[in-house]
């Protein structure tokens, strides 16, 4: 079986990003990812980080970079909002449009149902372009809502096509159990955030706790994921020493 291809999240190196995005994609590449997935998107403008999606996609391919996905606002699945995301990305050539996080909807039932509804509404509107919508976990969607995970409610509430972008790491933190949530979701995960949990100050990934075999298996038999998406950095995201020492410890592993 072929590798499963590594992206970074840019949040990673967001002070980089900030102080100079062409450079930092270069490294990004230099690093060794093959891909990489923006973050804090509005919909607002067709543009990223003050760059048209047409220079990054130009820098992107002269690299050999993919646009793996992409890091949303809710908002930016909604109303003309959209038609602008859907623009951007197809620029970008990226398939994956991912809310971040949407903490206040995932606090009841209710506002889980209507966060569920906006995925799978964008996800008709953009079937044609040949994207999908998702949503990516933090801690605070393991918390229980009646009963159960938010988590649970949200993907026992949505179609199969919407992505279940995990985050090993902060489901962990957050109390969840990323290798249960991954056995009852099966099909689900086509981009999977990779960060480890429980180990010492300043551990990135294959330096905690996370067992990292059982979740590659699940990953690769359970799921069709497409990629692996690395989400660990320097504190306010400047330098690169975890950034790359994660892909060192994945190639040590064999999975990049």
């Amino acid at each position: 079986m072929a590798k499963i291809p590594v992206g970074l999240q840019l949040y990673s190196v967001r002070g980089e990003v900030q102080n100079d995005l062409p450079a930092t994609l270069r490294k990004t590449a230099e690093v060794g990812y093959v891909g990489f997935e923006p973050w804090g998107y509005g919909g607002d403008k067709v543009e990223w980080m003050g760059h048209s999606p047409q220079a990054i996609r130009q820098l992107s391919d002269d690299l050999g970079l993919t646009c793996c996905g992409i890091h949303l606002q809710t908002g930016a699945l909604l109303g003309d909002n959209l038609k602008r995301t859907v623009e951007l990305n197809q620029i970008l050539g990226n398939r994956f449009l991912i809310i971040a996080a949407d903490k206040p909807r995932m606090g009841s039932v209710a506002t889980i149902l209507e966060l569920a509804k906006i995925l799978e509404s964008a996800a008709d509107a953009v079937r044609e372009a040949g994207m999908f919508t998702g949503y990516h976990a933090h801690g605070f969607d393991f918390e229980q809502v009646e009963g159960k995970p938010a988590w649970d409610h949200l993907f026992g509430n949505t179609r199969a096509d919407i992505i279940m972008q995990m985050d090993i790491g902060n489901c962990a933190n957050g109390g969840g159990d990323p290798i249960g949530t991954l056995r009852k979701f099966p099909g689900r995960a086509r981009s999977v955030h990779l960060k480890d949990f429980g180990g010492p100050e300043g551990a990135v990934i294959g330096e905690g706790s996370a067992d990292w075999p059982t979740i590659f298996n699940l990953c690769e038999n359970q799921h069709p994921v497409e990629w692996y998406v690395v989400e660990e950095g320097e504190p306010n995201g400047l330098g690169w020493d975890a950034t790359a020492r994660s892909l060192a410890n994945l190639k040590a592993m064999g999975q990049a």
